[in-house]
């Protein structure tokens, strides 16, 4: 709790058991699998995001899932942890993972407010660091006036099960070429429930957890 409110930032070791880390990760292979299967076969529309897609915009052809259900689990699953490390409490927005293939980067960014409070989880395959950076910056993600700095940053490495927690709106992270074959890592992404409109941003605009991203907005 300490580490968290000085740095922003903290990693918890084995906060998911490497056995459920292990399923987790061969259920989004299988996922990619199925997801490309059924585009290979016209069933779905690669524009169709709800089995999952590559056309994530900040990582070229790498697949990509929002808001799967399994993945919104353990979203909820890891709320109690997280609270109790950040002493917050949190409102659970999205899930959201990817499986990187060799040679992709992640470049520098922040993230939009529903990912306020956020955890990179390592479910499996090559190790791959992620780089946070120490200082809070200026200016807004997708916003004019954000500057990437030019921190070498803080180097933080992962083993299955493993979770870093940062502020993902105000704290730049990144990832340096990707040399490994693949790797699987999912972000759960919470907003800090003292945070003006975040009550209002719950589930990221869904209905319930578990709906894909068509779903923002839908009033029933």
């Amino acid at each position: 709790m300490t580490e968290f409110k000085k740095r922003k930032f903290t990693v918890i070791k084995k906060a998911v058991d490497t056995t459920v880390a292990d399923f987790l990760y061969n259920y989004i292979l299988l996922k990619r699998k199925v997801a490309k299967t059924l585009i290979d076969s016209n069933y779905i529309s690669n524009f169709n995001c709800d089995w999952g897609t590559w056309n994530d915009a900040q990582v070229k052809n790498t697949f990509s899932i929002y808001g799967d259900t399994a993945l919104d689990t353990l979203l909820i699953k890891v709320q109690p942890v997280m609270e109790k490390v950040t002493n917050l409490k949190l409102i659970p927005t999205y899930s959201y993972a990817r499986i990187y293939k060799k040679g992709d980067v992640l470049e520098r960014h922040k993230d939009r407010f529903s990912c306020e409070i956020s955890t990179t989880l390592n479910l499996g395959g090559d190790k791959w660091p992620i780089f946070i950076s120490e200082n809070e910056l200026d200016g807004e993600c997708g916003k004019e006036g954000y500057l990437k700095s030019k921190s070498k940053g803080v180097k933080v490495d992962l083993d299955p099960g493993d979770m870093l927690i940062y502020r993902g709106n105000i704290l730049e992270h990144w990832r340096e070429e990707f040399k490994g074959k693949d790797c699987a890592q999912v972000f759960l992404h919470f907003n800090n429930k003292a945070t003006k409109d975040s009550e209002k941003n719950k589930y990221d605009g869904r209905i319930h957890l578990g709906l894909p991203a068509g779903m923002k907005g839908y009033v029933q």
